[in-house]
């Protein structure tokens, strides 16, 4: 997408990627916490603090209890109870696999339902729940800051955060205000300014945060940030939302004075992200797009997914493509708001940033079966994570490979080589590892 995208919705486009576009593999190694592994780790710590970056921070949000996939929005506007699958071979099947209830993902414990709050509580019963998979524990972050901080004057600072992971329109909205000011708390609290950088890690619908942000980051008045803002403070007023209402007074001058970071600049890594909202770049540093990707096409277009029905019903349940909630939980999909005025309000945003809508809209979307936004690198890895189990806790339909441990080292090697690395300062070779 364009600088200045405003929040126009990505153009989902079926081209090869070109020089943006590299590949890798994730293959048996050095075990974490062994000493090859922490060499190796503590090398790219180096190499990440001579580039400047001064923070980290690992954004996600639930698997559990979220409606990841996004089925509720598809049976609101019709799905099975219009019989709009009706005449598409094995369309019944793939929305069974996706449903909650029926996909063989828990609900979260104690039955919790998001909005989740960022808070020690939350966060150690999803580690207690989920582990590693779709999931920046607080073993893998304090492990990471560690590691990548044995040989540097002035260690790097990492932080989880947990977004509310309300998988619509207005939670996203919400959780780009406030990961952006805590960006700006943390750059404050640390000093952080001109030359130096933050790079974000963020798991899943955590990049559409992200892309969001992207928009409310441009350097230029545009006339979208003040209209997403607005019904953010419209919504949060109506509905005595006091301090959503002071952030929203808070961060919006800084918006428009470009000085929310102190001059820091933003670095993004998204993971395993649907491709749905047009990322700006003009506000951000370097832009990375993770895809847990296996190909199965055989028309050599093999920077696509393969959305093929009804046989991605037998490919689903092994992970074997790679990653199917990057694939499917795309426009016309979504969690719905729990109230009235929720709903209001994110029927407005809805109408800013997807123009997608509709059961059809989104198997037209899905079919489409494209990996990567328009901005940014990408790279195709393949996490090994199909291994004919069909128990979804062994990968959570490709979606959990990038946060685990066993993957961590592999991760921070694409991360620097593909964004910090003048070992590699051009694009269009395979990286198998």
């Amino acid at each position: 997408m364009p600088s200045e995208n405003n929040f126009q919705h990505d153009e989902l486009s079926r081209k090869h990627p070109g020089d943006r576009l590299a590949t890798a593999e994730l293959t048996a190694g050095a075990q974490p916490e062994s000493p090859a592994w922490l060499d190796a780790m503590a090398q790219h710590g180096a190499t990440l603090a001579h580039a400047g970056v001064r923070a980290i921070v690992f954004l996600h949000g639930s698997i559990h209890g979220a409606d990841v996939f996004g089925v509720q929005r598809l049976d609101e506007v019709g799905g099975l109870k219009r019989g709009y699958s009706r005449g598409v071979s094995g369309l019944d099947a793939v929305l069974s696999l996706m449903r909650e209830g029926d996909n063989g993902i828990q609900s979260l414990a104690a039955e919790k339902k998001p909005p989740l709050a960022d808070d020690d509580a939350t966060k150690r019963s999803l580690d207690e729940q989920a582990g590693d998979a779709g999931n920046f524990t607080n073993s893998y972050v304090t492990l990471y800051q560690r590691a990548i901080n044995q040989h540097i004057a002035s260690p790097i600072v990492c932080r989880r955060i947990l977004w509310s992971s309300e998988h619509h329109h207005l939670g996203r909205a919400i959780g780009a205000l406030r990961l952006l000011d805590s960006l700006h708390s943390l750059c404050d609290s640390q000093k952080f300014g001109r030359g130096e950088r933050i790079l974000v890690q963020a798991h899943g619908q955590a990049g559409l945060v992200l892309a969001l942000a992207s928009n409310l980051l441009c350097p230029s008045p545009i006339t979208g940030r003040s209209k997403l803002l607005g019904v953010l403070a419209a919504y949060a007023e109506q509905n005595g939302q006091t301090e959503l209402v002071a952030m929203v007074r808070r961060i919006e001058p800084l918006l428009s004075t470009q000085w929310l970071l102190n001059g820091a600049t933003l670095d993004v890594v998204a993971m395993g992200t649907p491709v749905r909202y047009g990322w700006d770049p003009s506000g951000l540093g370097k832009i990375l797009h993770i895809v847990n990707h296996r190909n199965l096409r055989t028309d050599g277009k093999t920077w696509l997914a393969k959305m093929e029905l009804p046989q991605i019903t037998m490919e689903m349940p092994i992970a074997w493509g790679g990653d199917y909630v990057q694939e499917l939980a795309v426009a016309g999909s979504d969690a719905m708001p729990t109230t009235e005025a929720a709903k209001a309000a994110n029927k407005v945003l809805w109408e800013m940033v997807e123009p997608y809508d509709g059961f059809e809209r989104w198997l037209e979307c899905a079919r489409r079966a494209v990996r990567f936004p328009s901005e940014g690198r990408c790279l195709l890895a393949d996490y090994k994570d199909c291994t004919g189990s069909t128990n979804v806790r062994d990968h959570y339909y490709g979606h959990a490979a990038y946060t685990r441990m066993n993957a961590m080292l592999f991760n921070t090697t694409e991360m620097v080589r593909c964004l910090y690395s003048a070992q590699w300062p051009s694009w269009g070779g395979e990286w198998v590892k």
